[in-house]
């Protein structure tokens, strides 16, 4: 097999099933069907799988473009090995609802931390929001 660099090396890729795990923490499983120079993706059959401990659920997508900056993680699905998972698949309404009640006590969870810290005195800087984009 000869080396290819860059995003050329995806080209073998295509029409094969991936999981993408993108910067804003997003993970999105669908078909490869195009690339480019730059690393955008675009993805067929694509659905937004969430975790939620030991559940998980899937968001239909579509057709799903996929800017290449903002791709931290893509890896190929091998179709032919077994499913050997121990989480436990809920409707798209359960596992937002688990996602929202998690963001709010990890939320509740940063305030106490927050005060715990401004009675000592001390404080975090705020992130920059610019990433949450």
């Amino acid at each position: 097999m000869n080396y290819v660099p860059g995003t050329a090396s995806l080209i073998d890729d295509i029409d094969k099933k991936h999981l993408v795990l993108l910067r804003d923490g997003r993970t999105l499983i669908g078909y490869l069907r195009s690339i480019d120079q730059f690393a955008n993706l675009v993805f067929h059959q694509t659905v937004e799988r969430i975790h939620v401990g030991k559940k998980f659920g899937d968001i239909p997508r579509g057709i799903f473009i996929v800017r290449g900056e903002n791709v931290v993680l893509l890896g190929e699905i091998d179709m032919e090995k077994p499913c050997d998972t121990v989480l436990q698949q809920v409707s798209i309404e359960e596992i937002l609802e688990e996602q929202r009640l998690q963001q709010q006590s990890k939320q509740e969870t940063e305030k106490v931390k927050m005060l715990a810290l401004k009675d000592r005195g001390l404080s975090i800087p705020k992130a920059d929001n610019l990433d949450e984009y």
